[in-house]
Protein backbone atom coordinates (compact mmCIF):
# COMPACT_ATOMS: atom_id res chain seq x y z
CA UNK A 1 0.00 0.00 0.00
CA UNK A 2 1.14 3.73 -0.65
CA UNK A 3 0.28 6.32 1.25
CA UNK A 4 -0.45 10.06 0.59
CA UNK A 5 -0.55 13.20 2.41
CA UNK A 6 -3.29 15.34 0.56
CA UNK A 7 -3.74 18.41 1.56
CA UNK A 8 -6.96 20.57 0.43
CA UNK A 9 -5.67 24.01 2.51
CA UNK A 10 -8.93 25.27 3.45
CA UNK A 11 -9.87 28.55 5.07
CA UNK A 12 -12.03 27.90 8.14
CA UNK A 13 -12.61 30.87 9.63
CA UNK A 14 -15.94 32.15 8.04
CA UNK A 15 -18.52 34.40 9.68
CA UNK A 16 -20.68 33.45 12.31
CA UNK A 17 -23.82 33.76 10.40
CA UNK A 18 -22.33 31.92 7.26
CA UNK A 19 -25.08 29.15 7.31
CA UNK A 20 -27.63 31.23 7.48
CA UNK A 21 -26.05 34.17 4.89
CA UNK A 22 -24.37 32.43 1.93
CA UNK A 23 -25.47 29.82 0.14
CA UNK A 24 -21.71 28.67 -0.53
CA UNK A 25 -18.29 29.33 0.36
CA UNK A 26 -17.45 28.97 -3.46
CA UNK A 27 -18.05 31.23 -6.24
CA UNK A 28 -20.08 34.25 -4.77
CA UNK A 29 -19.07 34.40 -0.78
CA UNK A 30 -17.34 37.64 -0.55
CA UNK A 31 -13.64 37.99 -0.90
CA UNK A 32 -14.18 40.56 2.23
CA UNK A 33 -14.09 37.40 4.33
CA UNK A 34 -9.93 36.59 3.76
CA UNK A 35 -7.84 37.93 6.45
CA UNK A 36 -4.66 38.51 4.94
CA UNK A 37 -3.12 38.04 8.30
CA UNK A 38 -5.10 34.52 9.10
CA UNK A 39 -4.40 33.48 5.34
CA UNK A 40 -0.58 34.27 5.54
CA UNK A 41 -0.21 31.95 8.52
CA UNK A 42 -2.45 29.34 7.34
CA UNK A 43 -0.05 28.94 3.72
CA UNK A 44 3.34 29.04 6.33
CA UNK A 45 1.68 26.63 8.15
CA UNK A 46 -0.21 23.95 5.77
CA UNK A 47 3.37 23.90 3.60
CA UNK A 48 4.67 22.65 6.89
CA UNK A 49 2.27 19.90 7.37
CA UNK A 50 3.17 18.97 3.71
CA UNK A 51 6.46 18.98 4.50
CA UNK A 52 6.47 16.79 7.76
CA UNK A 53 4.81 14.62 5.69
CA UNK A 54 7.71 13.31 4.13
CA UNK A 55 9.52 12.97 7.04
CA UNK A 56 6.70 10.47 8.67
CA UNK A 57 7.41 8.64 5.36
CA UNK A 58 4.18 9.53 3.22
CA UNK A 59 4.90 8.39 -0.17
CA UNK A 60 3.50 11.29 -1.56
CA UNK A 61 2.75 14.64 -0.54
CA UNK A 62 -0.69 16.33 -2.47
CA UNK A 63 -1.79 19.41 -3.61
CA UNK A 64 -4.60 20.47 -5.79
CA UNK A 65 -6.34 23.53 -7.64
CA UNK A 66 -9.82 25.31 -6.81
CA UNK A 67 -10.96 28.89 -7.53
CA UNK A 68 -12.46 31.57 -5.93
CA UNK A 69 -13.43 29.41 -2.78
CA UNK A 70 -13.02 28.71 1.17
CA UNK A 71 -12.86 25.57 -0.14
CA UNK A 72 -9.59 25.56 -0.75
CA UNK A 73 -6.81 28.26 -1.28
CA UNK A 74 -4.76 26.56 -4.16
CA UNK A 75 -5.49 28.38 -7.33
CA UNK A 76 -2.45 27.56 -8.80
CA UNK A 77 -0.94 24.16 -7.34
CA UNK A 78 2.01 24.53 -9.25
CA UNK A 79 3.07 27.26 -6.82
CA UNK A 80 2.70 25.20 -4.02
CA UNK A 81 4.51 22.24 -5.43
CA UNK A 82 7.30 24.54 -6.25
CA UNK A 83 7.31 25.78 -2.87
CA UNK A 84 7.93 21.91 -1.72
CA UNK A 85 10.44 20.82 -5.01
CA UNK A 86 13.60 21.98 -3.15
CA UNK A 87 12.10 21.51 0.48
CA UNK A 88 11.70 17.67 -0.34
CA UNK A 89 14.15 14.83 -0.99
CA UNK A 90 12.26 11.53 -1.34
CA UNK A 91 8.23 12.18 -1.23
CA UNK A 92 6.27 12.17 -4.79
CA UNK A 93 5.28 15.82 -4.77
CA UNK A 94 1.40 15.22 -6.38
CA UNK A 95 -0.77 17.69 -7.83
CA UNK A 96 -3.57 16.54 -8.28
CA UNK A 97 -4.85 17.92 -10.12
CA UNK A 98 -4.43 20.97 -12.59
CA UNK A 99 -7.87 21.59 -14.05
CA UNK A 100 -6.85 21.97 -17.31
CA UNK A 101 -10.48 21.93 -18.71
CA UNK A 102 -10.85 25.39 -17.65
CA UNK A 103 -6.96 26.89 -18.86
CA UNK A 104 -7.02 28.90 -21.42
CA UNK A 105 -3.31 28.06 -22.44
CA UNK A 106 -2.77 24.28 -21.17
CA UNK A 107 0.69 24.58 -22.69
CA UNK A 108 1.72 26.40 -19.91
CA UNK A 109 0.45 23.86 -17.69
CA UNK A 110 2.80 21.26 -19.81
CA UNK A 111 5.66 23.73 -19.18
CA UNK A 112 5.09 24.04 -15.65
CA UNK A 113 5.01 20.28 -14.77
CA UNK A 114 8.36 19.88 -16.98
CA UNK A 115 9.89 22.32 -14.72
CA UNK A 116 8.66 20.82 -11.75
CA UNK A 117 10.18 17.36 -12.68
CA UNK A 118 13.23 18.64 -13.02
CA UNK A 119 13.08 20.42 -9.32
CA UNK A 120 12.21 17.59 -7.66
CA UNK A 121 14.37 14.95 -9.35
CA UNK A 122 11.99 13.41 -11.04
CA UNK A 123 9.03 13.20 -8.35
CA UNK A 124 6.73 15.31 -9.88
CA UNK A 125 3.25 13.58 -10.07
CA UNK A 126 0.83 15.65 -12.87
CA UNK A 127 -3.11 15.12 -12.23
CA UNK A 128 -5.29 16.91 -14.85
CA UNK A 129 -8.58 17.60 -13.61
CA UNK A 130 -12.00 19.10 -15.35
CA UNK A 131 -12.37 21.36 -12.79
CA UNK A 132 -15.71 22.32 -10.53
CA UNK A 133 -19.17 23.57 -11.87
CA UNK A 134 -18.36 26.55 -10.43
CA UNK A 135 -15.03 27.06 -11.65
CA UNK A 136 -16.42 27.26 -15.22
CA UNK A 137 -18.74 30.21 -14.42
CA UNK A 138 -15.43 31.78 -12.30
CA UNK A 139 -13.58 31.54 -15.70
CA UNK A 140 -16.52 32.32 -18.01
CA UNK A 141 -16.04 28.96 -19.72
CA UNK A 142 -19.06 27.01 -21.14
CA UNK A 143 -19.51 24.02 -18.77
CA UNK A 144 -21.09 21.97 -22.12
CA UNK A 145 -17.44 22.02 -23.56
CA UNK A 146 -15.77 20.72 -20.61
CA UNK A 147 -15.15 17.38 -21.74
CA UNK A 148 -13.84 18.10 -24.95
CA UNK A 149 -11.84 20.69 -23.76
CA UNK A 150 -10.39 18.69 -21.22
CA UNK A 151 -9.64 15.68 -23.45
CA UNK A 152 -7.80 18.27 -26.08
CA UNK A 153 -6.07 19.45 -23.22
CA UNK A 154 -4.97 16.56 -22.32
CA UNK A 155 -3.77 15.06 -25.78
CA UNK A 156 -2.14 18.71 -26.47
CA UNK A 157 0.04 18.66 -23.60
CA UNK A 158 1.12 14.70 -24.07
CA UNK A 159 2.27 15.07 -27.30
CA UNK A 160 4.17 18.43 -26.35
CA UNK A 161 6.03 16.49 -23.69
CA UNK A 162 6.77 13.41 -26.12
CA UNK A 163 7.53 14.98 -29.06
CA UNK A 164 11.24 16.10 -29.84
CA UNK A 165 10.13 18.39 -32.85
CA UNK A 166 8.30 21.53 -32.92
CA UNK A 167 4.66 20.71 -34.36
CA UNK A 168 1.45 23.23 -35.04
CA UNK A 169 -2.30 22.08 -33.07
CA UNK A 170 -5.28 23.20 -34.27
CA UNK A 171 -8.27 21.79 -32.79
CA UNK A 172 -12.05 23.13 -31.85
CA UNK A 173 -10.99 24.24 -28.47
CA UNK A 174 -7.37 25.24 -29.21
CA UNK A 175 -4.66 27.00 -31.90
CA UNK A 176 -1.08 27.14 -31.32
CA UNK A 177 1.53 27.64 -34.62
CA UNK A 178 4.56 26.69 -32.92
CA UNK A 179 4.58 23.71 -29.78
CA UNK A 180 7.84 23.24 -28.88
CA UNK A 181 8.22 23.01 -25.29
CA UNK A 182 11.63 23.87 -23.27
CA UNK A 183 12.56 22.03 -20.79
CA UNK A 184 11.21 18.52 -21.84
CA UNK A 185 10.43 16.34 -18.84
CA UNK A 186 12.71 14.24 -16.84
CA UNK A 187 10.35 11.69 -16.73
CA UNK A 188 10.29 9.32 -19.96
CA UNK A 189 7.72 9.26 -21.64
CA UNK A 190 6.87 11.61 -19.11
CA UNK A 191 5.44 12.04 -15.30
CA UNK A 192 2.76 9.68 -13.89
CA UNK A 193 -0.79 10.71 -14.52
CA UNK A 194 -3.37 10.68 -11.84
CA UNK A 195 -7.77 11.30 -13.11
CA UNK A 196 -10.19 11.39 -10.51
CA UNK A 197 -13.68 9.87 -11.14
CA UNK A 198 -17.26 10.61 -10.40
CA UNK A 199 -18.81 7.79 -11.66
CA UNK A 200 -18.36 8.98 -15.20
CA UNK A 201 -17.89 5.95 -17.75
CA UNK A 202 -16.15 8.17 -20.14
CA UNK A 203 -13.79 8.56 -17.43
CA UNK A 204 -13.35 4.99 -16.45
CA UNK A 205 -12.80 4.26 -20.33
CA UNK A 206 -10.20 7.21 -20.75
CA UNK A 207 -8.31 6.50 -17.84
CA UNK A 208 -8.04 2.99 -18.41
CA UNK A 209 -7.61 3.17 -22.24
CA UNK A 210 -4.17 5.26 -21.25
CA UNK A 211 -3.36 3.07 -18.12
CA UNK A 212 -3.43 5.75 -16.19
CA UNK A 213 -4.15 5.72 -11.97
CA UNK A 214 -8.05 6.33 -11.06
CA UNK A 215 -8.84 7.97 -7.57
CA UNK A 216 -12.09 8.98 -6.22
CA UNK A 217 -13.51 11.57 -4.68
CA UNK A 218 -15.70 11.68 -1.79
CA UNK A 219 -18.60 9.33 -1.82
CA UNK A 220 -20.13 6.47 -0.22
CA UNK A 221 -18.21 3.34 -0.07
CA UNK A 222 -21.09 1.12 -2.03
CA UNK A 223 -20.82 4.11 -5.03
CA UNK A 224 -16.88 4.11 -4.70
CA UNK A 225 -16.88 0.09 -5.29
CA UNK A 226 -19.43 1.02 -8.26
CA UNK A 227 -16.65 3.20 -10.00
CA UNK A 228 -13.33 1.18 -9.21
CA UNK A 229 -15.35 -2.34 -10.70
CA UNK A 230 -16.44 0.13 -13.41
CA UNK A 231 -12.53 1.07 -14.11
CA UNK A 232 -11.78 -2.60 -13.69
CA UNK A 233 -14.39 -3.48 -16.08
CA UNK A 234 -12.81 -1.35 -18.49
CA UNK A 235 -9.31 -2.53 -17.94
CA UNK A 236 -10.62 -5.95 -18.33
CA UNK A 237 -12.15 -5.03 -21.62
CA UNK A 238 -9.36 -4.11 -22.90
CA UNK A 239 -7.08 -7.14 -22.08
CA UNK A 240 -5.70 -6.31 -18.74
CA UNK A 241 -6.17 -6.34 -15.12
CA UNK A 242 -5.10 -2.82 -13.65
CA UNK A 243 -2.13 -3.04 -10.65
CA UNK A 244 -3.76 -2.34 -7.22
CA UNK A 245 -1.79 1.16 -7.66
CA UNK A 246 -3.40 2.09 -10.34
CA UNK A 247 -6.36 2.29 -7.96
CA UNK A 248 -6.73 5.23 -5.23
CA UNK A 249 -8.62 5.98 -2.39
CA UNK A 250 -9.35 9.13 -1.61
CA UNK A 251 -10.39 9.64 1.79
CA UNK A 252 -10.26 12.32 4.92
CA UNK A 253 -8.82 10.95 7.81
CA UNK A 254 -8.76 11.30 11.86
CA UNK A 255 -6.49 9.72 14.06
CA UNK A 256 -6.58 10.25 18.01
CA UNK A 257 -5.36 8.38 21.21
CA UNK A 258 -8.62 6.81 21.71
CA UNK A 259 -11.59 6.21 19.64
CA UNK A 260 -13.98 8.73 22.24
CA UNK A 261 -11.09 11.71 21.65
CA UNK A 262 -11.40 11.23 18.04
CA UNK A 263 -14.86 11.27 17.77
CA UNK A 264 -15.13 14.24 20.32
CA UNK A 265 -12.65 16.02 18.18
CA UNK A 266 -13.36 15.11 14.90
CA UNK A 267 -17.73 15.74 14.43
CA UNK A 268 -17.23 19.67 14.17
CA UNK A 269 -13.89 18.93 11.59
CA UNK A 270 -15.56 16.53 9.39
CA UNK A 271 -18.72 18.44 9.33
CA UNK A 272 -16.97 21.68 8.76
CA UNK A 273 -15.07 19.60 5.74
CA UNK A 274 -18.94 18.61 4.19
CA UNK A 275 -21.38 21.32 5.50
CA UNK A 276 -19.40 24.43 5.05
CA UNK A 277 -16.66 23.71 2.66
CA UNK A 278 -18.73 21.67 0.51
CA UNK A 279 -21.81 23.87 1.18
CA UNK A 280 -22.39 23.54 -3.14
CA UNK A 281 -25.92 23.93 -4.86
CA UNK A 282 -26.42 21.21 -7.05
CA UNK A 283 -26.36 23.65 -9.76
CA UNK A 284 -22.74 24.79 -8.88
CA UNK A 285 -21.30 21.66 -9.01
CA UNK A 286 -22.78 20.38 -11.86
CA UNK A 287 -24.22 22.91 -14.10
CA UNK A 288 -26.33 21.75 -17.61
CA UNK A 289 -23.88 20.44 -19.93
CA UNK A 290 -21.44 19.29 -17.78
CA UNK A 291 -22.28 15.91 -17.68
CA UNK A 292 -23.22 13.59 -20.25
CA UNK A 293 -26.85 12.62 -20.02
CA UNK A 294 -25.80 8.40 -19.12
CA UNK A 295 -23.61 9.46 -16.37
CA UNK A 296 -25.82 12.12 -14.89
CA UNK A 297 -28.74 9.41 -15.10
CA UNK A 298 -25.56 7.20 -13.13
CA UNK A 299 -25.42 9.41 -10.55
CA UNK A 300 -28.77 10.67 -9.71
CA UNK A 301 -29.36 6.97 -9.90
CA UNK A 302 -26.54 6.08 -6.96
CA UNK A 303 -28.91 7.87 -4.80
CA UNK A 304 -26.26 10.05 -2.66
CA UNK A 305 -27.59 12.34 -0.06
CA UNK A 306 -26.55 15.80 -0.74
CA UNK A 307 -23.63 16.65 1.54
CA UNK A 308 -24.95 19.13 3.73
CA UNK A 309 -27.88 16.73 4.64
CA UNK A 310 -25.61 13.98 5.78
CA UNK A 311 -25.04 13.44 9.64
CA UNK A 312 -21.62 13.21 11.73
CA UNK A 313 -22.80 8.90 11.96
CA UNK A 314 -23.72 8.96 8.44
CA UNK A 315 -20.33 10.05 7.19
CA UNK A 316 -18.89 7.68 9.30
CA UNK A 317 -21.48 4.41 8.67
CA UNK A 318 -21.71 5.53 5.01
CA UNK A 319 -17.73 5.35 4.46
CA UNK A 320 -17.07 8.96 3.38
CA UNK A 321 -14.48 9.28 6.22
CA UNK A 322 -12.47 7.29 9.08
CA UNK A 323 -12.11 8.55 12.25
CA UNK A 324 -10.96 6.68 15.59
CA UNK A 325 -7.91 5.68 17.59
CA UNK A 326 -4.83 3.86 15.58
CA UNK A 327 -6.29 0.35 15.97
CA UNK A 328 -10.10 1.56 14.84
CA UNK A 329 -8.67 2.96 11.89
CA UNK A 330 -6.26 0.60 10.53
CA UNK A 331 -9.30 -2.28 10.87
CA UNK A 332 -11.77 0.17 9.39
CA UNK A 333 -9.26 0.88 6.14
CA UNK A 334 -8.91 -3.04 6.30
CA UNK A 335 -12.30 -3.73 5.62
CA UNK A 336 -12.39 -0.48 3.18
CA UNK A 337 -9.20 -2.28 1.26
CA UNK A 338 -10.88 -6.21 1.45
CA UNK A 339 -14.64 -4.20 -0.26
CA UNK A 340 -12.72 -1.92 -2.23
CA UNK A 341 -9.39 -3.71 -3.73
CA UNK A 342 -7.01 -0.40 -3.63
CA UNK A 343 -3.09 -0.13 -3.59
CA UNK A 344 -2.96 3.68 -2.54
CA UNK A 345 -4.49 5.77 0.11
CA UNK A 346 -4.79 9.20 -0.13
CA UNK A 347 -5.97 10.93 2.87
CA UNK A 348 -6.99 14.34 4.27
CA UNK A 349 -5.90 14.72 7.59
CA UNK A 350 -6.21 18.65 8.17
CA UNK A 351 -9.70 19.00 8.44
CA UNK A 352 -11.79 21.95 8.87
CA UNK A 353 -10.25 24.49 11.56
CA UNK A 354 -8.27 21.81 12.73
CA UNK A 355 -5.24 22.98 14.74
CA UNK A 356 -1.48 22.32 13.95
CA UNK A 357 -0.87 20.45 16.25
CA UNK A 358 -4.07 18.62 16.04
CA UNK A 359 -2.81 17.61 12.74
CA UNK A 360 0.42 16.54 13.36
CA UNK A 361 -1.11 14.30 15.89
CA UNK A 362 -2.91 12.54 13.90
CA UNK A 363 -0.29 12.41 11.09
CA UNK A 364 2.46 10.98 13.67
CA UNK A 365 -0.29 7.91 15.44
CA UNK A 366 -0.87 6.95 11.39
CA UNK A 367 2.14 7.22 10.79
CA UNK A 368 4.20 4.92 13.50
CA UNK A 369 0.85 2.62 13.79
CA UNK A 370 -1.36 2.70 11.11
CA UNK A 371 1.06 2.96 8.32
CA UNK A 372 3.02 -0.92 9.31
CA UNK A 373 0.03 -2.74 9.64
CA UNK A 374 -1.58 -1.53 6.53
CA UNK A 375 1.25 -1.42 4.20
CA UNK A 376 1.83 -4.90 3.35
CA UNK A 377 -2.18 -4.71 1.80
CA UNK A 378 -2.80 -3.68 -1.85
CA UNK A 379 0.37 -5.97 -3.33
CA UNK A 380 0.25 -6.88 -6.98
CA UNK A 381 -1.81 -10.07 -7.58
CA UNK A 382 0.96 -12.61 -9.35
CA UNK A 383 -1.85 -14.02 -11.45
CA UNK A 384 -2.34 -10.72 -12.63
CA UNK A 385 -1.16 -9.30 -15.79
CA UNK A 386 1.26 -5.59 -14.33
CA UNK A 387 0.19 -2.63 -15.56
Amino acid sequence: MKFVFFHLMPYPYLPDDFDEKYPSPSLTFPNKHFDREAGHRLYHRYLDELEYAERLGFDGIAVNEHHQSAYGLMPSPNIMAAALARRTQQARIMVLGNAIGIRGNPLRVAEEIAMLDHLTDGRVVSGFVRGIGWEYFAHSVNPTRSRDRFTEAHDLIIKAWTSDEMFQWISPNYEYRYVNVWPRPLQQPHPPIYIPGAGSTETMRFVAERRYTYMSVYAPTRVVRRWFDGYRQAAGELGYVPDPEKIALSIPIYVADSDDEAHREARKHLMWLFHKGLKQGFELVYPPGYMTPSSLRGLLMAGMKPFAELSYEELLAEGYAVVGSPETVTARLRELHDELGFGQLIGLFALGGMTHEQTVHGMELFSAEVMPAVRPLGVVDPTSTPV
